[in-house]
């Protein structure tokens, strides 16, 4: 594990080149096949000019959420913008990520991010869920979809392309990457850590299909970042010691009872490439930490609902959500600028 005190030290000397620019953050959403088998919700945050209403997105009775101008006009720079594709957990969706959205928008970023069908909040359909593999593909599809948009093709750097997952999403982004993941070896890894999360989940996620097999690589990916990911162990040692790009690996340290660390995230710490791997553990961070900061009350309405379902809006120590994502946003942020900054047009 990289030493926090030499990343810290990085970071401040990388913090004045991403400092909050002076423009605002447009949203569109792009309804992609919609008549198709697999239609795809994708969210789309990108920096705009200061002009127009806003409107709040993410925000209920459980989570803030964010201000954005509705279909704004987009910012000219003289740089184009580097593309980030995100991927969210297990029953969430785009929504979960979307205060990173906004933060990396600020930063100068343009970022997509897809509703899995089968595994999101609003499609629990078991016919999409168990297939997995088509999770990647979304990523890979939703790739497609931005760089053909009318609006925003444009200012889009097509070389500086990065993905993020948190959970269900970390394995997404891993296997997009180039992990590849080997049913035999995750059911024999189960007979030993039957206690994980991703062990109860085979039925739901098809994880004994042999489609998983198969390489589901996207070349244009660059670099991708794991939030506390689920499924790893599926990997197999060899292709994550072949992944050649950057890569941040981020753990909660406080396990949610299914989920330890060190056998998820800290399993791909093993085999990536310790060069162009970082391995960082928040050691209040829980599992949920990495979602949208909740509201007074947040807890007992969603105990309310369904008991021990408010643990989603729980963390692990003191800090209050709000100063972990700060601290997210910064280790976040520096790692992309630092590669992105080097890395020629």
């Amino acid at each position: 594990m990289l030493k926090f005190n030499h990343l810290f030290n990085t970071l401040v000397l990388l913090f004045p080149l991403f400092t909050y620019a002076s423009f605002n953050v447009g949203f569109k959403q792009i309804n992609l096949d919609k008549e198709g088998s697999r239609p795809l919700n994708i969210a789309v945050w990108y920096p705009a000019k200061n002009s127009g209403e806003t409107i709040a997105i993410g925000d209920n009775t459980v989570f803030y959420g964010s201000r954005v101008i509705p279909n704004g006009k987009p910012l000219l720079s003289n740089n184009k913008y580097p593309l980030i594709v995100f991927s969210h957990g297990y029953g969430g969706s785009w929504h979960n990520l979307s205060w990173l959205a906004y933060e990396l928008t600020g930063q100068g970023y343009i970022v997509v991010a897809p509703n899995h069908p089968g595994t999101t909040i609003l499609n629990r359909d078991i016919k999409q869920s168990v297939q997995l593999w088509q999770r990647p593909r979304d990523l890979s599809r939703t790739i497609d979809a931005i760089s053909i948009d009318e609006d925003l093709a444009s200012f889009i750097d097509m070389n500086k392309i990065s993905a993020i997952g948190h959970s269900l999403g970390g394995w997404t982004v891993i296997a997009l990457a180039g992990g590849r993941f080997n049913t035999a070896l995750f059911k024999q890894d189960c007979m030993t850590h039957s206690n994980l999360k991703a062990c109860e989940l085979v039925s739901d996620l098809g994880l004994d299909n042999p489609e998983l097999n198969n390489s589901m690589k996207d070349p244009r990916i660059k670099a991708f970042i794991t939030l506390d990911t689920g499924l790893a162990r599926g990997f197999t040692p060899q292709s994550l010691k072949n992944m050649n790009i950057p890569s941040l690996v981020i753990g909660a340290g406080i396990d949610v009872g299914d989920m330890a660390v060190e056998l998820e995230s800290g399993y791909l710490q093993q085999f990536l490439t310790k060069s162009l791997s970082t391995y960082i553990v928040i050691p209040d961070a829980m599992h949920f930490s990495f979602m949208q900061v909740c509201k007074v009350g947040a807890v007992d309405l969603l105990n309310k609902e369904s008991e021990g379902e408010g643990i989603i809006c729980q963390d692990g120590g003191t800090r209050e959500r709000t100063e972990i994502h700060r601290e997210l946003s910064y280790l976040i942020t520096g790692f992309l600028s630092k590669i992105f900054l080097n890395t020629a047009d």
